[in-house]
This record gives structure tokens, C-alpha cells and sequence, in this order.
């Protein structure tokens, strides 16, 4: 069991310095997001993509040492949490202690994490509704205005007034 709990640990701790690595991603994004760096977006993005990978390598690995320790506790593997697992270590105060420490740093970790992830989108939607805004006030630019010019009903004629050109004899 020993051993189990050092495997749990030591996965508990790589996940925390991964969540780690994608809040500093995320804090570069955000500056990159400001600056419309595009190519460098694009890099911390696969830097992210990488990271996330080796988290749901890593959370594979946590769920199987929990079922093992649940299968050595002789408890069901399909409920076993690492809450669980501080709760069922009260007769070993170090490693229940280590064990709800590790946790604690872990959902810090992600909550950070988590934070600047909803901020970056802020962001992102941010940016996308500038340049949204920026390609209607091109296309606005290049279209003539309608003239006031009315029929006999009242309603707008929709004529458009000329193309922009100067047309001047000499």
C-alpha cells in the first residue's frame, strides 16, 4: 500500500506542475491575445494542446493507482476519489496529511488555471467582436449611401448614390 500511495503522490504532483505550465501558457496567451500575435497564439496553443494531453495521461494513471488502492482496501474502484482516499487514511496521519495537502495544491492549481482560461476567452470574444466590427465598418465604407429620394408610396427608393468617381470635363 505504501508504494501505492508514493505512485498516487507522485501523480497527484505531476498533474499540479502540468496545471501549472498551462496557467503560465495562459498568462502569456493573454498578453499575446492584446497584442494580436497570431503565430505566437498559435504556438502557445499547441504548447497548450501538449499539456493537455499529458494531463489525460496523467488523470488515466491517478484513476488506475485509486483502483488499485481500492482493490488492496477492498473497496469499490468505481467510487474511489482521492477524497475518499483521505478519509480512508485516518489511521496514517503523515501520508492522510501529505495526501490531503497534495489535493489541496491540486484544485488550487486548477482553479487558477481555470480563472485565466475563463479570462483569455473574455478576451478572445473580445477580438473577435473588434474585428467583426471593423470588417462591417470596411464594408460600410466601400458601399455608397442611399439617396433620400422618395416614390409616390413614401418609401425610400433605395437608389444608391454614384460610385465614388469625379467626373469632370475639361
Amino acid at each position: 500500500m505504501a508504494s501505492l500511495m508514493e505512485d498516487l503522490l507522485d501523480v497527484l504532483e505531476k498533474e499540479e506542475q502540468q496545471y501549472k505550465e498551462l496557467s503560465e501558457l495562459g498568462e502569456t496567451k493573454k498578453e499575446v491575445i492584446v497584442a494580436a500575435k497570431i503565430p505566437e497564439l498559435q504556438e502557445i496553443t499547441a504548447k497548450e494542446q501538449d499539456a493537455a494531453s499529458v494531463l489525460a495521461n496523467l488523470a488515466k494513471k491517478r484513476n488506475q493507482v485509486l483502483t488499485d488502492m481500492a482493490t488492496v482496501l477492498g473497496k469499490d474502484p468505481k467510487e474511489m476519489t482521492v477524497q475518499k482516499m483521505v478519509g480512508y487514511l485516518e489511521n496514517q496521519p503523515k501520508e492522510q496529511e501529505r495526501l490531503a495537502d497534495m489535493r489541496e495544491r491540486l484544485l488550487e492549481a486548477g482553479t487558477k488555471m481555470a480563472l485565466i482560461n475563463k479570462q483569455n476567452e473574455e478576451l478572445l470574444k473580445q477580438a473577435m467582436e473588434m474585428v467583426e466590427f471593423d470588417l462591417t465598418l470596411l464594408k460600410s465604407m466601400r458601399q455608397a449611401p442611399e439617396t433620400a429620394n422618395y416614390n409616390k408610396n413614401a418609401y425610400t427608393t433605395g437608389e444608391l448614390l454614384g460610385g465614388g468617381s469625379f467626373d469632370a470635363k475639361q
